[in-house]
């Protein structure tokens, strides 16, 4: 992939860029492909281990080990009762985007105070794989306690939601 190192640090107005350069800026920092997941049913657990949510995972294969991969990503959680709920987002087996200073690391940890309350977690990861292997991202869950549900309410089925994983290759 072109990258931009040729650039100039600062452009002046009415500067002409060489053929290289232009290239090199046409090369730089695209989107290079896109692959996306929607978990519409729902998913439970009872696990106080972490656990693969069924159907959110996203498989993509960089061309080259310089790209990034950036993952958009919500999950929607509820719990059974009063309940912590704790989610991991995962590279192949690697738990990626974690917390370092809390004894329950994960991606995203809370509390469900209610069995009514649907809470969706939504974020963005850039990810440095460094790798041209297929990889699979998806979403680990474990309740604290009782039942953690994805897609749905713990009080009953009568409110859903959805959860997506988006991958794209960003090239170097």
């Amino acid at each position: 992939m072109a990258t931009p190192t040729t650039l100039p640090a600062t452009f002046t107005a009415g500067q002409v860029l060489t053929a290289s350069q232009m290239n090199n800026l046409r090369g730089a920092f695209r989107v290079l492909q896109v692959a996306s997941v929607i978990k519409t049913d729902t998913f439970t657990t009872s696990s106080t281990s972490f656990v693969d949510v069924t159907g959110l995972s996203v498989s993509i294969t960089p061309s080259s080990t310089s790209s990034k991969i950036l993952v958009i990503f919500s999950i929607a959680m509820s719990g059974s009762t009063s309940n912590d709920l704790f989610a991991n987002l995962n590279r192949d087996a690697t738990a990626i985007a974690q917390s370092t200073g809390a004894t329950n690391n994960s991606t995203f940890a809370g509390f469900t105070s209610s069995t009514a309350a649907l809470n969706t977690w939504c974020s963005s990861f850039l990810d440095s794989p460094a790798s041209t292997s297929a990889l699979a991202y998806k979403f680990q869950l474990r309740a604290g306690s009782n039942t953690a549900y994805v897609n749905r309410r713990g009080a009953d089925t009568a409110n859903g939601s959805v959860s997506t994983i988006t991958v794209m290759e960003i090239s170097a």
